[in-house]
């Protein structure tokens, strides 16, 4: 576990290997985040703070209470509103690990996806806090895995469908794009090499691509490379090397980008697993 202060901002995460899943806790933050997506699930609690959130076109106020839910591919963006710096603690999912514990719950090996992006619900917020706060701990607990399965079988039960009814309807074309730039991420691409392979016209493309997906192909691209990265840097790849495996030919480019859509520096962000996997070298050691 690594804290990094500035400005009085904290902000901490960890990595779960039993239960395969990663923990944030933000404290303090001012900080903006564009509009971007992840290719894993995100359910988070809002602790401290007002934002104006927006997902899927639309627009919410999120406050302390408020459960954020984030399906694999929700664009997304938020601002601070008012005085009052933002506290607020997440958990994230792998498609992976979901189908594995979506297949335990409800018995079909099924991807959920929710309907609502902000839910209040007490009852699920205590669940979520109580397995962050166990992750974060350490805990070695079977009450882990128990929360974790709790707090799902309720978010599924109360506001799951599935996945395939929450992603938009796309052109052939634009699913045509997305695939071309998940091959060739690591090289340069240009909307003239997009458009040859799609067939579409740059003006075509830009505007289909926005209203399917909610971003621009640019940050598309952008957040394929950054998902690579994260992967790497998990392993303990420099932060140098994994911005140039992934495409990003710029260094600090890489570092300002990976930094406001994670929220945590490369250098912060593999420091996290490396120091992880050293103490867990000592403690097998002993």
């Amino acid at each position: 576990m690594e804290e990094n202060t500035m400005q009085k901002e904290i902000r901490t995460a960890l990595r779960d290997e039993g239960l395969s899943i990663e923990a944030y806790h933000f404290e303090g933050i001012a900080q903006p985040f564009p509009s971007h997506f992840h290719d894993y699930y995100v359910i988070g609690l809002v602790e401290k703070g007002e934002r104006c959130l927006s997902c899927r076109s639309q627009e919410y106020l999120i406050r302390p209470g408020d459960i954020l839910l984030f399906n694999p591919g929700d664009s997304h963006s938020c601002v601070q509103t008012g005085t009052e710096a933002f506290h607020y603690r997440a958990v994230n999912i792998e498609k992976e690990v979901m189908l594995d514990l979506a297949e335990e719950i409800t018995g079909s090996r099924t991807l959920p996806g929710f309907s609502q992006t902000v839910i209040h619900d007490q009852e699920t917020a205590c669940c979520l806090g109580t397995l962050h706060q166990m992750i974060m701990n350490g805990s070695e607990e079977l009450g882990k895995e128990e929360n974790l399965l709790l707090l799902l079988s309720l978010l599924i039960r109360r506001y799951g469908q599935p996945f395939e009814a929450c992603i938009p309807e796309c052109r052939e074309e634009i699913e045509k794009a997305c695939a071309y730039m998940e091959q060739h991420c690591a090289q340069r691409i240009s909307l003239d090499q997009i458009c040859r392979h799609t067939g579409l016209s740059k003006s075509t493309l830009l505007r289909a691509f926005a209203k399917s997906k909610g971003v621009t192909p640019y940050r598309y691209l952008e957040a394929i490379r950054i998902s690579q990265a994260k992967k790497l840097l998990e392993r303990g790849v420099s932060p140098i090397e994994a911005a140039w495996r992934t495409g990003f030919y710029d260094q600090s480019h890489f570092t300002n980008y990976f930094s406001r859509f994670i929220g945590l520096a490369p250098g912060l962000y593999r420091d996290i697993f490396m120091k992880k996997k050293s103490a867990e070298g000592e403690h097998h050691g002993t």
